[in-house]
């Protein structure tokens, strides 16, 4: 049976869901193509803001990758535009031929507005719809003192103000309304969002009309009615959007302000079916995620021979703004009929609306504390009479009954349809039905099979209580617990921030994210220390103090209170003098044990820690450096001899191993490293239990990562093959870089690798060869600060005070 042919005009989250649940359903119903004007497919457009201030990257975002089309057998069109529809042949003609359809699905979505006033066609004035608009904004930020007007108070526009001056730029919100966001929220709310706005250093200006925009050759500025005028690098255009609706419109399908639809989502064409923001339902517009999102399984479910029906729902709305907690859902509008309930906290900065017509809740504005938001918005739905909780219903779902309620009881109170996840609509039903019928017990599970918590974050504690309550004890919290007791936020959401808010010291990171503690604690303070050196290489100074005791005395502590010490060996290799300076070292200071490592390096054991830097300074006259054998950071590089000695050998596996340690050492990583080269198969090295390694077969190096041989027993997963040196060098290097960008504190590589997915590891390293350069680049970049022997630097005088005994000490205070 020959499968009918259905071609898609639109890339975006829209119908990119309806292809979700095409698939799911019956993966061989449609043989699809799919045209986007923009050279790339879906990604999340609602986490736009996040890319703009740094704290996602593009590829975060990213919804569907090449791979998800090439296992669905796509004809991807991306970059080509859609010229014209002929419904009468049933073909759609793209600039590069003609593809004929059975079925036609238009998600064109909608088109910036642009305010037609003199000079709004200036080079540098820009809209924020897609991601070109966002780097455009953000190539714009990177200019020293620049500054930039985003003309729009709505949402869109205060985000794209707020990722500005995240990036370092002066950031003006001219708005024609009295408040913000006046659409969703109450002129109290207003005032609330314009002083967290203006806290950031955003000036808000509102009843404000843009009489011209100025410019010789490029923006310079713009001018108000009143006269005033504003500098600006930088023109963002953020008044609201039209539906696209040209291209049906001209094939002469019936349009409204929009695409006329049904409630099966068809248009006055019976073979041509409409999603998303391009189309009109009983006269209403719709922009918001959840009912695009709606509307799309309607649509599988018609084109797969279902009956169902668009509904249109209430819709809530928050504003992706870190730091900003504002929630709307329904209508907040006053009338004669209507009452309101308010709760005012000046000094927390809390705010809330409710608005009721015949005891039922009709509209609720919050800000400051919006964790009840999900439930005034099921009883907005529901249209649950309130009777009974009339005088403690603004305290919320917690408070009702006279007595505080268990948050967890209070979200087992949720129905199956209340919503959870507002940026991908998912809601109560879902997250519990697919947690039980997958078996799943880890969040990133759960975000991985439902979206829910994947975009923006703020339901990611309804979502953690949900499966609480349907997994019990089998609930794994790992994933998203707090770094420590000083703070809720957990490593992801701290190293992010530490980057998107340009935060460059402990004191800076525990004042701006809110610590619950002056100083922070051994939990902590090591966690920063590390992700500031990695982030900040050319600008942190690494605070020893907040390192663990082996870290700070560069030696390991031994049970009886004295130390080890282990001297790097270049892959393995040693000398004659090399180790008649430890035997000196050894008889001088009477050292008791002195053995081989696993690693291929010699350790004395038993050094008081007085004589540390005394024994540093003898073999430091020998040539060595510290092997970090204590440090969270490149331990060893085991090898075997390879084609220097051994007649199996195919590679020269030493000297390939020398090469990368003496490239890699000194660089602080949120675990300890090891790796290892094998020179063939017989695999001597043992590198397929290492951290990284390399197997040296006949036509190259095959490069394993993310191996255990400490308390979990793990193999090697395979990264990839490559011919040289060179390459390997490069591939291992980038990878290490990547871990040491991603990973959370005290996490090893094996436990990444699979928390993140060993494919997205290659997807990264083997298959952008753009981004494994950056990574590569930066590691680089990096070792210009980090290749500083620290027993020498103790030699030398610093931190002595670490190596003298306390009565020592305590005598030269005295004097």
């Amino acid at each position: 049976m020959t499968m009918k042919k259905l071609v898609v005009i639109g890339a975006g989250m829209a119908s990119g869901r309806v292809l979700e649940h095409l698939f799911e359903r019956d993966p061989d119903a449609f043989e699809v193509t799919l045209f986007n004007a923009e050279p790339r497919g879906n990604y999340n457009r609602i986490m736009l803001s996040p890319v703009l201030s740094g704290e996602k990257s593009y590829e975060e975002i990213v919804i569907h990758d090449d791979a998800w089309y090439a296992q669905h057998n796509v004809t991807c069109r991306f970059g080509e535009k859609v010229a014209a529809i002929d419904c009468a042949r049933k073909v759609v003609i793209g600039e590069n031929g003609e593809v004929p359809y059975d079925k036609l699905i238009i998600a064109t979505g909608s088109a910036p507005f642009i305010i037609p006033v003199d000079g709004h066609d200036l080079p540098g004035v820009i809209t924020y719809r897609d991601l070109e608009d966002t780097n455009a904004m953000i190539e714009t930020a990177g200019k020293p003192g620049a500054s930039a007007v985003v003309i729009g108070g709505g949402l869109l526009g205060l985000e794209a103000a707020a990722g500005l001056r995240l990036r370092g730029m002066d950031v003006t919100v001219v708005h024609l309304a009295g408040h913000l966001m006046e659409r969703q929220l109450d002129e109290s709310a207003g005032y609330l969002l314009r002083k967290d706005f203006e806290r950031r250093g955003i000036d808000v200006l509102t009843s404000a009309s843009t009489k011209a925009i100025v410019g010789n050759g490029r923006v310079e500025g713009i001018e108000l009615q009143d006269g005033t005028t504003i500098r600006a690098d930088l023109v963002v255009m953020a008044v609201g959007i039209r539906p696209a609706a040209q291209l049906a419109r001209e094939a002469g399908i019936e349009v409204g302000r929009a695409i006329v639809v049904d409630a099966q989502m068809a248009t006055s064409d019976k073979d041509v079916f409409a999603v998303g923001e391009c189309v009109e339902f009983q006269g209403a517009l719709f922009g918001l995620v959840a009912p695009l999102y709606d509307q799309a399984a309607v649509l599988a479910e018609n084109l797969l021979g279902g009956e169902a029906s668009f509904v249109p729902k209430e819709l809530a709305t928050k504003l992706k703004v870190t730091g900003v907690d504002l929630y709307s859902a329904g209508d907040f509008n006053q009338g004669d009929d209507r009452e309101e309930i308010v709760l005012r906290d000046a000094t927390a900065g809390v705010y809330r609306r409710l608005v009721l017509e015949d005891n039922r809740i009709v509209g609720a504005v919050l800000y400051g504390e919006t964790a009840d938001g999900p439930w005034f918005f099921d009883m907005i739905k529901s249209g649950a009479d309130i009777s009974d909780m009339r005088d403690t219903v603004i305290f919320g779902q917690a408070y009702q009954g006279g007595e505080p309620l268990d948050p967890m009881a209070a979200v087992a109170a949720l129905p199956d349809e209340a919503e959870i996840c507002g940026c991908n609509g998912v809601c109560k039903g879902k997250i519990v039905n697919v947690i039980n019928d997958k078996g799943l017990t880890a969040l990133d599970d759960v975000r991985a099979h439902t979206k829910a918590s994947s975009s923006c974050g703020t339901c990611t504690g309804l979502v953690e209580q949900l499966m609480v309550l349907t997994l019990g004890d089998k609930y794994n919290p790992a994933a998203v617990q707090p770094m420590c007791g000083c703070t809720d936020l957990g490593h992801d959401d701290v190293r992010r921030l530490i980057v998107a808010k340009e935060l460059k010291s402990i004191d800076a990171v525990m004042q701006e994210l809110e610590w619950k503690t002056s100083c922070g604690c051994a939990k902590c303070r090591p966690a920063l220390n590390y992700y500031l050196v990695c982030d900040w290489p050319d600008e942190y100074a690494d605070d020893y103090q907040s390192r663990f005791i082996n870290e700070r005395v560069h030696a390991n502590v031994q049970k009886d209170g004295t130390y080890s010490v282990v001297p790097r060996m270049w892959g393995g290799v040693t000398s004659s003098t090399e180790l008649r300076a430890i035997a000196d070292v050894v008889d001088k200071f009477d050292i008791p044990t002195v053995k081989c490592t696993g690693g291929q390096r010699i350790d004395m054991l038993g050094i008081k820690k007085e004589d540390l830097p005394a024994v540093w300074a003898d073999l430091g006259k020998a040539g060595f450096v510290s092997g970090h054998a204590y440090a969270k950071g490149l331990r060893t590089v085991k090898t075997c001899v390879g084609t220097d000695w051994c007649r199996f050998g195919t590679q020269d596996s030493t000297g390939l191993g020398v090469r990368l340690e003496k490239f890699m050492w000194g660089s602080w990583t949120p675990a300890k490293v090891k790796l290892a080269v094998s020179g063939c198969p017989r695999n001597c090295a043992e590198a397929t239990c290492k951290d990284v390694g390399v197997v040296c077969v006949d036509s190259g190096f095959e490069i394993h990562f993310a191996g255990a041989a400490g308390l979990e027993i793990k193999g090697t997963e395979v990264l990839c093959q490559v011919r040289t040196e060179d390459e390997a060098l490069e591939y291992i290097v980038a990878l290490t870089q990547m871990y040491r960008e991603q990973a959370r504190y005290l996490e090893r590589i094996y436990k990444w690798a699979k928390r993140i997915g060993y494919d997205e590891v290659r997807r990264q390293i083997v298959d952008d060869p753009e981004r494994r350069k950056a990574y590569f680049d930066r590691f680089v970049f990096s070792q210009k600060f980090a290749q500083v022997d620290p027993w020498s630097e103790r030699v030398s005088g610093k931190d002595k005070h670490e190596f003298k005994p306390m009565a020592t000490l305590s005598l030269e205070a005295a004097e």
